[in-house]
């Protein structure tokens, strides 16, 4: 990652306020992709199917939560220069580095497992005749595609990215505000969103499992080491000006790139709301029928069912096309997160294609196996057991950003003020606690992994 430090030009403090913030625009949509990620789609499914609009308020929350916390990680890399895993190396005590180390790789290869499952699933569903164990090899091969991405220069990586996103929200704007059928209540979103019902929502337990599912699943560790790395890739001025400005335009980014993926997320719920509510099973034109429960796996659900319910070819297509963009982008983002903790931590540096092949074949292996003794039953099991993984290793990451970046000694004057303060300890506390309640019911789900059949 060192490479591309400083490789982003910026503008002088006297440009255009817009020309200036498309020059430090970029890092926070990277990371964005993080919180729409296949992971992200199950849990939006889920909730939307059960309950409605009842919980797009907790959406509303996890992403600005997100936004607290990776506003805070993109000011550490801009005032010190040096990304979150540099920092715990030079700052904590040494014994904690390989604990650090070794639990961000795991954590990693756990979210690209999420990756792995959801493209593999897109290729399936868009090719029925690659089964889901091929469509798992033939992920392998974006590695080629990331190598020649990283070949020319951390611009085009965020063009692709805005390419791969934008993907997403076409799908979801088309299937959602152009197809008849499914043409939303705004008001009664707005209502949902901003003024819920908290009574019937603190009595449905079911409701509150979900809702934890998508606060633990949204703030990804990985994305609080990357993006104080992505910021250094601007070239950045030690001036008092400079700094301000690069802190001012970062947050920013950060703002609109999350409230970007909020939306996305919101869309994912409110089509499963449209489509999904209030029913209990489809009979498909070929007769096989197909059971709307809460142990559904409703991204291949939806995927069956989308066409049929709206009588339009096409929905299926969309839904599918999207997946497959939100796995890709989030592989690529997963692997730069990577390089940063192997470099930030212990100093090491090899070649991206090794890199990516260590990360990528750590994912990949388990998926095969399991896929080849389970069959597609084993997917949701698979992603469990990767939720329950990132959930042991959030808070490493977490409390150390905070510490850090509270710290006048190592910020100086630009260290966290008093709101951000409040919001980024009060967020990290409540995905903490949130992550501790609902790890015991994670790890007996994820235990499904290892039960016989």
């Amino acid at each position: 990652m060192e490479g591309f430090h400083s490789t982003v030009s910026v503008p002088p403090g006297s440009a255009h306020p817009l020309r200036q913030y498309l020059a430090y625009a970029g890092p926070a949509l990277l990371v964005s992709v993080g919180y729409m990620d296949p992971g992200n789609w199950s849990t939006d499914l889920s909730a939307g199917a059960g309950f409605k609009y009842g919980l797009l308020f907790i959406v509303g929350l996890a992403s600005l939560m997100a936004i607290f916390l990776q506003v805070i990680s993109a000011r550490l890399g801009v005032v010190t220069g040096k990304d979150l895993a540099h920092c715990c190396r030079d700052h904590l005590p040494g014994w904690t580095r390989w604990p650090n180390y070794l639990t961000c790789e795991i954590a990693i290869a756990a979210c690209d497992l999420a990756e792995v499952l959801g493209s593999a699933v897109a290729i399936h569903l868009l090719f029925p005749r690659i089964s889901l164990l091929a469509a798992v090899i033939i992920t392998a091969c974006d590695v080629l595609l990331l190598l020649s991405l990283q070949r020319l220069g951390m611009r085009l990586i965020e063009a692709v990215i805005v390419v791969l996103i934008g993907t997403i929200g076409v799908c979801y704007f088309i299937e959602i505000f152009v197809l008849p059928q499914t043409t939303p209540n705004l008001l009664e979103i707005a209502s949902a969103t901003a003024a819920p019902n908290l009574g019937a929502f603190l009595k449905n337990k079911d409701m509150v499992f979900i809702a934890i599912a998508i606060i633990g699943a949204t703030v990804m560790p990985h994305n609080l080491y990357l993006h104080s790395a992505l910021v250094q890739t601007r070239k950045l001025q030690a001036d008092d000006a400079s700094v301000r400005r690069a802190i001012k335009f970062n947050t920013l980014d950060s703002v609109i790139a999350l409230s970007l993926a909020f939306f996305v997320n919101a869309a994912i719920l409110v089509l499963a709301a449209l489509i999904f509510f209030g029913k209990d099973k489809l009979t498909l034109p070929g007769g096989e029928v197909v059971v709307f429960d809460k142990d559904a796996d409703w991204i291949q659900v939806a995927y069956l069912t989308l066409s049929p319910l709206l009588g339009v070819a096409a929905a299926s297509l969309l839904f599918a096309l999207a997946l497959l963009a939100s796995g890709q982008s989030s592989t690529i983002t997963g692997t730069l997160a990577g390089q940063v903790v192997m470099e930030g931590f212990m100093d090491w540096k090899i070649r991206p294609w090794v890199r990516r092949l260590i990360t990528r074949l750590a994912a990949i292996v388990p998926a095969i196996l399991l896929i080849g003794v389970r069959g597609d039953g084993g997917v949701n099991d698979l992603l469990n057991l990767s939720q329950v993984v990132l959930a042991i290793q959030l808070p490493l990451a977490m409390f150390p950003l905070l510490w850090f970046t509270g710290s006048r000694k190592l910020m100086g004057s630009y260290r966290n003020g008093r709101f951000l303060r409040i919001a980024g300890w009060a967020s990290c506390l409540l995905i903490t606690a949130l992550d501790i309640y609902g790890l015991p019911g994670a790890i007996h789900d994820a235990m499904a992994v290892f039960a016989p059949r």
